[in-house]
C-alpha cells in the first residue's frame, strides 16, 4: 500500500480524536466556564452541525482545485477550529470554534476516499479507504483517552491545543507524502458532479449509510447504562470497555476493507446481518459480565465491518461525482449518529427496559438491509432497460420492429 495512506490516516486520527474527545471533557468544560453539563453538551452538537454542513458544501467549493491541496486546505481549518476552541473566553465563542472544526470533517474522509481508491490497484481499492478510516478506529483506542487524561491533568484548552498539533503534523504528512500529480483536479465541476447525485440509487445508497450506522448510535449511545444497570458493571469499568470497541471497531474496519475488494455487496449485506444479530441478542448477552464486554467488542466490530463498503458503495452509484458524493455519505454518517442516539432515546423513554436501545438498534439495521437491496435492484432494472447499441428498447408493452425490417 502506499505510504501517501499514512498520511491520511494520521489526518483521521486528528480528526477522530477531536470528535470524541468533548464527552470526557464535558465536565472540565462546564466547571471552567461556569455552564450546565447538558448546556455544555451542545458543543457535541455544534461539531456535528458543522459536520453536516460542511461535508457537501466545502466539497463543492473545492471541486475545481487539485484533491491534493483541497486535503491540505481542510487540515488547516481543522487546526484553525481546534486552535480557536483552546483560546475560547466563553460559551458562544466556543460553540462557534467547535462548529469550525467539524466543517472539514466530512469533506477530508470524502476527498481522502477518492484519493486513497485512486492510488491503487481496482481490487485494493476497500482496503485503502480502510486504512484511512483506520486512524478514525485508533483514535477511539490512542487518542480519546490520552486527549481526555491531558485535559484532566493540564486543563481542556491543552487538549485542544494537542489536538491541533496534530493537524500541523498531518499537513506536513499530506505535503510530503502525496505525490502532486496523484490528486489533480477533477473535470466535471461543480454542476456535473451536483447532477450526479440526481441519481436514486445514490440517495439510497446514502439511505443505506443513515439506517446502518443509525443501528449502531441507537445502542452504543446508551451502553453506558445498558453496561450499568443490564450488565451490573461499576461505572468506573465503563472506560476500559469502550476501549474494547475501539478494538473491535478496528479489527471490523480492516476485515470490513480486505473482504469488500473480494465482494462488496457480499460484506455490505453480510456486515448489516451481523449487526442485526448482535444487536437482536443484546438482552440476553448483557446478563453476564463477560458476554457484556464480548458484546461491546462485537458492535465494533459488526458496524465497522460496513464502514469502507458503504463508503466504496455511494462513491459506485454516483461514478461522475466521487467527491461530492462521498463527503455527503460523511454527513449521513452524523446524521446517523444523532437519527440513531434520538430512536434509541425514544425507546428508553418509553420504559421498555435498559436494552431496549439495541432492540430499536436492530430495527434499523433490517432497515439498511432493505434499503442497500432496493439500492442494487434499481441499479440492476436500470442496466437490464438500457438501451443497446442497434436494438430498440421496449416500452410501455409495445414491441417494436426488429431494426432490419425497418431499414427494408
Amino acid at each position: 500500500m502506499p505510504l501517501a495512506l499514512l498520511a491520511l490516516a494520521v489526518g483521521a486520527f486528528g480528526i477522530g480524536t477531536t470528535e470524541f474527545v468533548m464527552m470526557g471533557l464535558l465536565p472540565d468544560v462546564a466547571d471552567d466556564l461556569g455552564i450546565s453539563i447538558p448546556t455544555a453538551g451542545h458543543l457535541v452538537s455544534a461539531y456535528a452541525l458543522g459536520v453536516v454542513i460542511g461535508a457537501p458544501l466545502l466539497a463543492a467549493v473545492t471541486t475545481r482545485m487539485s484533491r491534493r491541496a483541497v486535503l491540505i486546505a481542510l487540515m488547516a481549518l481543522f487546526v484553525v477550529g481546534n486552535a480557536l476552541s483552546a483560546v475560547a473566553p466563553g460559551e458562544i465563542s466556543l460553540l462557534a470554534a467547535r462548529f469550525v472544526s467539524g466543517l472539514p470533517h466530512g469533506a477530508f474522509f470524502g476527498v481522502g476516499a477518492v484519493v486513497a481508491t485512486g492510488m491503487v490497484a481496482p481490487e485494493r481499492k476497500a482496503r485503502s479507504v480502510s486504512l484511512m478510516f483506520l486512524g478514525l478506529t485508533v483514535a477511539n483506542i490512542v487518542g480519546v483517552p490520552a486527549a481526555t487524561a491531558m485535559g484532566q491533568q493540564l486543563g481542556w484548552r491543552a487538549t485542544f491545543l494537542g489536538v491541533s498539533a496534530i493537524g500541523v503534523a498531518a499537513i506536513a504528512a499530506l505535503a510530503f507524502l502525496i505525490p502532486r500529480d496523484s490528486a489533480p483536479a477533477p473535470t466535471t465541476g461543480l454542476r456535473g458532479e451536483l447532477a450526479a447525485l440526481r441519481s436514486l440509487p445514490v440517495w439510497l445508497a446514502l439511505g443505506t449509510t443513515v439506517a446502518g450506522f443509525g443501528a449502531l448510535f441507537a445502542a452504543y449511545s446508551y451502553i453506558t447504562p445498558m453496561l450499568t444497570d443490564a450488565a451490573g458493571f461499576a461505572e468506573s469499568s465503563v472506560t476500559l470497555l469502550l476501549a474494547l470497541f475501539g478494538v473491535g471497531a478496528t479489527a471490523g474496519n480492516l476485515l470490513g476493507g480486505r473482504l469488500a475488494d473480494h465482494s462488496l455487496r457480499g460484506t455490505l449485506f453480510g456486515g448489516l446481518a451481523s449487526l442485526v444479530v448482535v444487536l437482536a441478542l443484546f438482552p440476553l448477552l448483557m446478563r453476564t459480565p463477560v458476554t457484556a464486554a464480548a458484546s461491546v467488542a462485537l458492535l465494533g466490530m459488526a458496524a465497522f465491518v460496513t464502514g469502507s463498503p458503504l463508503q466504496l458503495m455511494v462513491m459506485e452509484k454516483a461514478a461522475a461525482a466521487p467527491s461530492l458524493a462521498s463527503s455527503a455519505n460523511q454527513a449521513a454518517f452524523n446524521l446517523a449518529n444523532a437519527g440513531g442516539a434520538w430512536i434509541g432515546g425514544l425507546a428508553l423513554a418509553a420504559g421498555f427496559g435498559a436494552t431496549s436501545p439495541a432492540t430499536a438498534g436492530a430495527a434499523l439495521a433490517v432497515l439498511g438491509l432493505a434499503v442497500a437491496a432496493t439500492a442494487w435492484t434499481v441499479d440492476r432494472r436500470r442496466a437490464v432497460l438500457a438501451p443497446v447499441p442497434g436494438r430498440e428498447r421496449v416500452v410501455a408493452g409495445h414491441v417494436p420492429e426488429p431494426v432490419e425490417a425497418v431499414r427494408r
